[in-house]
């Protein structure tokens, strides 16, 4: 009797098993969101439907961070370069005004477009671009989503603006779906992996690597000009940016370009002269900065790009750039 009431048991515990299996694998055909050897197959990174969700969701998300100036409430919306610019910038806001902000307006993301890739294998991402009512009349926010586990909400790690004339055709296949370019593509006049470590190099020696524009020439222009002034002087260290959820993200273009998603890292150092001190430039700042200031402060500061890198040779093109400081520290 307890052998027969053992396999009972076991016979029990294999449907029950076999129910669950079959009703999860249900559960995720209808919600449409199967994945059979996503390692391997080429599959669309979402639905067109579960990305304007996740555009809703971000929104919501971050207006009520900027409303309350809480970082907590939009933490699991946000990652990589998005994740420290904003997250300072709530932090500083939470510090000069507990209460909330003061002069919140919602962001609203109307006329949305999605480009969404097939590839194969994590981290799934696809970009969605939007006309917002802050940041300029024509411009854009292309805003990249990315989730590294099916169970995951969809996090945004890239935030640029780029005037609405700017932003490239892409390439996509008979049935709409766009192509992502693997991160060491040598098709391309710099590989997506190369593109923060050129930017810090041209940053402090110039070159021929990028085109001349307002983040390019016009960015090391402004610095030479900075650089020493009567009882200041700046110091600036640029580096790449690349790990984890830094790493770069591109799309491929109509004309076998690459629309390349990057993050840099950045220090200035503002050192005033003897019987001097060092401007502290408003309450933001002050916020974030430890120590006391005294004869200098080391801004730390993360920047987010979005470049067009063309098919074979080249300059690469910055077409927007995003950056917030992050950290300070007085001496």
């Amino acid at each position: 009797m307890t052998r027969e009431r053992s396999r009972r048991t076991l016979r029990r515990r294999d449907r029950n098993a076999l129910i669950a299996v079959s009703l999860t694998a249900l559960s995720l055909t209808a919600s449409g969101c199967v994945v059979v050897h996503g390692e391997r197959e080429m599959l669309p990174a979402t639905t067109r439907a579960e990305a304007a969700k996740a555009l809703t969701q971000f929104t919501d998300a971050y207006n009520r961070a900027d409303k309350a100036y809480d970082r907590s409430l939009d933490a699991d919306r946000v990652t990589g370069a998005l994740a420290d610019i904003d997250g300072a910038r709530l932090k500083a806001g939470h510090a000069n005004s507990p209460s909330g902000n003061a002069n919140h307006t919602p962001l609203t993301l109307t006329d949305a477009e999605f480009t969404i890739p097939k590839k194969a294998g994590w981290p799934r991402w696809f970009v969605a671009d939007a006309k917002g009512n802050k940041g300029g009349g024509n411009a854009r926010w292309l805003l990249v989503f990315t989730r590294d586990d099916l169970g995951k909400p969809w996090q945004v790690a890239y935030l640029t603006l780029i005037a609405a004339g700017d932003v490239p055709q892409f390439k996509k296949d008979k049935d709409g779906w766009a192509e992502a370019v693997s991160a060491d593509s040598t098709q391309l006049a710099v590989p997506p992996a190369g593109l923060s470590k050129e930017y810090a190099a041209y940053l402090k020696n110039g070159g021929k690597a990028f085109a001349d524009g307002r983040n390019t020439s016009g960015w090391r222009a402004d610095r030479k000009q900075l650089a020493s002034k009567p009882g200041l002087v700046r110091q600036y260290i640029d580096q790449p940016l690349t790990r984890g959820d830094y790493a770069p993200l591109a799309l491929r273009t109509a004309d076998g370009g690459a629309l390349v998603f990057f993050t840099t890292h950045h220090y200035e150092k503002q050192t005033a002269a003897a019987g001097t001190s060092v401007p502290v430039a408003n309450k933001d700042v002050q916020a974030l900065t430890k120590g006391e200031v005294k004869q200098s402060l080391t801004l730390e500061l993360v920047s987010n790009e979005a470049a067009l890198d063309p098919a074979g040779s080249g300059q690469v093109s910055i077409l927007g750039r995003v950056q917030g400081l992050t950290a300070a520290q007085g001496e």
